[in-house]
């Protein structure tokens, strides 16, 4: 654990040196938990942000994008739950004064349990070698299932307790279980309470006629409440979906760990419409499609898992989550929820307007179902940043920091490096700046030894650099010089765009 701790800790320290991320207002000393993306994190968001839409909308006929307002009638988050329902119980540690979700710190508490089962696992795995039966090992031995059957205790407890609203016996079952604060270490815990995590602002000139707006906690309602007019305009037929991609604001009570949880986030999300009836079938398909988006990225397979929902929302009648293993763990990336027709049957009954799909198939008019995907932007983008951040020991004994970043996501394509300053080299590489900085994010860098540029363009994740020397002038070549493995090729100049084409082509498998 302390390793991962210290790799996070330069992960975040890289993100800043390089121009990824900045706390935000920093020369004011900041702001908790917001943060503002540099030069490189804003190419890398905005390339993560486009190979989605290119997936999820330009793959897909049936499926088109929206953009729908940040401000929205505030009987929208009335008719949504949010209002009511949008909360999350809070509990302080007096000594620390830190402020903790009840549910995550019982969750921490389950997951050190099935670490301890794993790491049984792992052990009889070793001892047993092939004969090993892991599936019959995790039923009968004594030890695993003590642990399982705690683990199923606290589950059935907790969920139950939570549901009702019985904050007294949360309190006690954190109590009960030992849970100590992070920081202090203690277990003076305050009461817990219920903390709703919506932002609310007001809308008007005079406050005392202003009506109170939230700022939306989720990008999903806008594209319910857009429902009609996308089918409409659009002459949408069932099954079909709506995208959107836009900010999205929640008070979050403990708002840490970089930017995996922020007050002010990005998601990506998208509602796909289907016969009632049929949603499971769907929520099977999009669980498949959208793991199978991530592995287009090359990232492996081991660093990904679904995490089934044993305790679904009100709105949901299936939910699983794709956790990635970040250095904090796995964790929730990306959520693929069956919503039923609970939200167009609420706005249906809040706005008095009818939310209905006449289907010609079976000549009759139904409220669809929905199956949402929903990922975090700013979460892809940690889940892309630590993957590839790596340290590689040099046969020089130097340290080499590299972002091993998908290409298809690199913030900057390709750097085009003359390897000195005269010579007419810096001339020739500006031809091929100019030719190529129409289709890729280039970087021209003529300062400092080659060696250098190199370590430059590795730590920001530049995937190509092609080296102009002597040779180009007479031979028409340049050096191309891959990140991953830092072998070099020799290009001639005129293939390059095609050469570059095939380096940069989606795998849509």
């Amino acid at each position: 654990m302390a390793n991962n701790e210290e790799l996070f800790k330069k992960i975040i320290s890289h993100a800043k040196e390089y121009g990824f991320v900045f706390p935000s207002s920093e020369i004011y000393d900041g702001l908790s938990a917001v943060y503002d993306y540099g030069q490189y994190g804003v190419e890398l968001k905005n390339n993560i942000r486009s190979y989605w839409w290119k997936w999820m909308v330009q793959y897909n006929e049936n499926i088109v994008g929206i953009d729908s307002a940040i401000f929205m009638h505030p009987t929208i988050w009335k008719a949504s739950g949010h209002v009511d329902a949008f909360n999350d119980p809070m509990i302080d540690n007096k000594d620390s004064k830190k402020r903790y979700r009840a549910d995550v710190l019982v969750e921490d508490h389950i997951a050190k349990i099935e670490d301890k089962i794993e790491k049984e696992v792992t052990k009889a795995s070793q001892r047993f070698g092939e004969t090993f039966d892991e599936k019959l090992y995790r039923e009968t031995n004594p030890r695993v299932s003590e642990y399982q059957n705690k683990i199923d205790d606290i589950k059935s407890r907790f969920y139950t307790m939570l549901d009702k609203g019985e904050f007294d016996g949360i309190k006690t079952l954190i109590e009960e279980l030992g849970i100590v604060c992070p920081v202090s270490g203690s277990k003076n815990w305050t009461e817990v309470r219920q903390f709703n995590l919506m932002f609310s602002t007001q809308m008007g000139s005079v406050s005392e006629d202003s009506n109170t707006l939230y700022l939306r906690p989720e990008t999903a309602q806008g594209i319910f409440v857009n429902f009609l007019n996308v089918m409409k305009s659009g002459r949408m037929k069932v099954p079909f979906g709506i995208a959107q991609a836009g900010k999205a604001f929640r008070n979050e009570i403990v708002a840490r760990q970089f930017i995996f949880r922020m007050r002010e986030f990005e998601q990506m999300e998208m509602q796909f419409f289907v016969r009632p009836g049929e949603e499971l079938k769907w929520y099977e398909y999009w669980k498949e499609h959208r793991m199978k988006w991530h592995l287009s990225l090359g990232i492996a397979p081991s660093k990904y898992r679904f995490h089934v929902h044993e305790k679904l929302a009100h709105y949901a009648n299936a939910a699983s989550d794709i956790e990635f293993d970040f250095p904090i763990g796995f964790k929730e990336l990306e959520g693929i929820h069956s919503r039923t027709d609970f939200d167009l049957n609420a706005h249906q009954q809040f706005s008095g307007k009818k939310l209905q799909y006449f289907d010609p198939e079976t000549n009759e008019s139904y409220v669809p179902y929905v199956v949402e995907t929903s990922i975090g932007l700013d979460r892809m983008f940690l889940a892309i940043l630590s993957n590839s951040y790596k340290e590689e020991k040099l046969e020089d004994g130097s340290i080499r920091e590299v972002l091993n970043i998908p290409p298809i996501l690199a913030p900057v394509k390709i750097a085009v490096l003359p390897l000195i300053k005269k010579d007419g080299l810096p001339e020739k590489a500006r031809q091929i700046f100019d030719m190529l900085k129409y289709d890729y994010m280039c970087q021209f860098d003529e300062k400092d030894a080659i060696g250098r540029r190199y370590r430059r363009q590795d730590a920001i994740g530049t995937p190509f650099c092609i080296t102009v020397d002597n040779e180009t002038l007479n031979e028409n070549t340049v050096t191309v010089r891959f990140r991953d493995t830092m072998l070099q090729d020799r290009i001639v100049i005129e293939n390059l765009p095609l050469f570059f084409r095939e380096k940069f082509a989606i795998n849509i498998g």
